[in-house]
């Protein structure tokens, strides 16, 4: 798919049939905070997921329908970011820093214009460095890769709640459970 000479897509296709979808960076974005929300289950995310994207009508193929919707949420990019590489940003916790980007990098008031999700894509990889969204990255990519002065390290703590990106929480259900049931027996246990 190239985004220059190719109309960027509307619909999905599961199992054959082609199914309307909601394309605007909005319910993507939903998606995607839903996804960071430790908080929720798995089967939650899913239905955050299937219920956002899918418009008019759900495919039968619940599980087709969720690879199609991830592959559309990556851009339709066959390589996703490594799980190794340190997380630096979060569109829940740093949302007014990527609002304020989008203003002054590409004069985009994100409140009142629509936007096709790729097109959000494109133009979030192109924030301008000048920005305090891709300041703050910087810094957070020197901190977490050991490469940050003296100086940065204090500002960066200097910054408190502001610079900590929160960390997803990828464990199962049961081992969430397990977790849950050990903290229990430890506070009847004082």
């Amino acid at each position: 798919m190239n985004i220059l000479v190719e109309e960027l897509p509307e619909s999905l296709e599961v199992d054959g049939k082609s199914y309307r979808i909601n394309s605007d960076f909005r319910a993507c974005l939903m998606i995607i905070m839903a996804f960071e929300d430790n908080e929720l289950t798995m089967q939650e995310k899913q239905y955050i997921l299937l219920n956002n994207l899918f418009a008019k009508e759900m495919p039968s193929n619940l599980e087709g329908a969720i690879q199609a919707a991830l592959q559309f949420l990556n851009g339709n990019s066959e390589n996703s970011e490594e799980r190794s590489s340190p997380r630096l940003y979060s569109f829940s916790h740093d949302a007014n820093f990527i609002f304020a980007a989008f203003r002054q990098t590409h004069g985009i008031d994100l409140q009142t214009d629509n936007l096709h999700w790729w097109k959000f894509l494109a133009l979030f990889m192109d924030l301008g460095s000048e920005t305090t969204f891709c300041s703050l990255i910087s810094l957070r990519k020197r901190i977490k890769t050991g490469k940050a002065t003296k100086e940065e390290k204090a500002a960066a703590r200097e910054m408190g709640e502001m610079f900590i990106v929160p960390e997803l929480d990828t464990r199962t259900l049961e081992e969430k459970e397990l977790e849950r049931k050990f903290l229990e027996s430890i506070g009847s246990a004082a």
